[in-house]
């Protein structure tokens, strides 16, 4: 066959590999910057994608609330235990699940009341954990094979001054993750994690506008990395905590 091909073939294989059609996904934290990325990313393979959002007003400026593959569901705290469980059951099936929902918050730990410490618990821990929970006993119910996908930060990983309770929460992300792709691999579900820097962010941006913005993973570069874990194409990786940084020190 000549090289070119040989080419051309290996680009469709690679392709179908990473195609999503047919396949259900659920991506938490859907509606925000970077949550439309990977919605973005997913549905160009074909993807029919579920966003669970807290507030109505999450959907202002998210672009895919009438698409005809995009189910949006408003109003959901994934803090809810009885909320999380009944948003899964009703799915009609269930391929990938993403959990980008969560907070950030830093302070001195002797400023750190310990409200805030639970609040990103909640919002960090918590979420991840009963979504998790919940699209195994889904994808379970489905084709019996599945990926998760979670998102840490490097600060969970990289001892960071001024972020203890931030770090504390998304090292819950880290640790679940590890436990969850051992306890899971025999039923092939892989579960990974990206562990993102700053990323180039409306909100980031106004949050620190002398930072070097260049220098910052886009949305839309961390979303390839995740529609990859997700994907069907991904034949072995699990387990992994993926340093997502870019050049951001």
């Amino acid at each position: 066959m000549p090289e070119r091909d040989r080419r051309v073939k290996k680009t469709d294989t690679l392709c179908r590999m990473d195609d999503f059609s047919k396949r259900h996904v659920v991506i938490t934290g859907g509606s925000g910057a970077l949550g439309t990325a990977v919605v973005t990313e997913l549905l160009g393979r074909g993807a029919t994608v579920h966003v669970p959002v807290y507030s109505p007003k999450e959907l202002d400026h998210f672009p895919y609330r009438e698409h005809e593959r995009v189910k949006v569901r408003a109003g959901l705290d994934f803090t809810v235990e009885k909320t999380v469980e009944r948003y899964y059951e009703e799915l009609p099936s269930l391929w990938a699940s993403v959990h980008l929902a969560g907070g950030f918050s830093m302070s001195p730990v002797a400023e750190t009341s310990l409200d805030d410490f639970l609040k990103l618990m909640n919002l960090n821990a918590v979420t991840c954990f009963l979504s998790c929970r919940e699209a195994v006993k889904k994808i379970r119910a489905s084709d019996g094979e599945g990926r998760l996908v979670n998102v840490t930060a490097k600060p969970a990983l990289v001892p960071t001054g001024g972020l203890a309770a931030y770090a504390a929460s998304k090292a819950v992300v880290a640790s679940l993750t590890l436990s969850l792709s051992e306890e899971l691999a025999d039923e092939r579900i892989w579960v990974n994690a990206i562990a993102p820097s700053t990323i180039d962010t409306p909100a980031n941006r106004k949050g620190m506008p002398k930072a070097d913005f260049a220098k910052w993973p886009k949305p839309a570069e961390l979303a390839q990395t995740i529609a990859h874990l997700a994907s069907p194409g991904n034949a072995v990786t699990r387990g992994a905590l993926v340093p997502v940084y870019g050049r951001d020190a």
